[in-house]
């Protein structure tokens, strides 16, 4: 399998999404961290599942989304590297996500 990184914001996207969740169905939160865990693995044998995304932003060029199975609102945010993938974000799909993308550049 391909080389997995991901952006220190994914934990913390995936620790608050599972308590939004969790607030309204535990069993939901706990389905959620699997489908997602489930879903980067699937990323990692195919990078190409993804969409490739538009942004006016040229340093976020060649980002893909890929909705986690079960909870089509919720996407993860990723792009190829060399050796496998670099997974930047896990957004809830009504956020503004290019300029959520855009905060997290350097």
């Amino acid at each position: 399998m391909k080389r997995i990184t991901r952006k220190p914001r994914v934990k913390i996207d995936l620790l608050q999404h599972f308590v939004y969740i969790g607030e309204r169905n535990s069993d939901a939160a706990e389905r959620f961290l699997r489908a997602a865990r489930e879903a980067v693995q699937d990323i990692a044998r195919m990078p190409t599942a993804g969409g490739l995304k538009s942004f006016h932003h040229p340093e976020l060029a060649g980002i893909r989304s890929l909705p986690i199975d079960g909870f089509k609102n919720y996407l993860i945010f990723y792009r190829e590297t060399k050796d496998g993938i670099e997974v930047l974000r896990v957004l809830h799909g009504a956020r503004d996500i290019e300029r959520v993308l855009t905060e997290d550049l350097p």
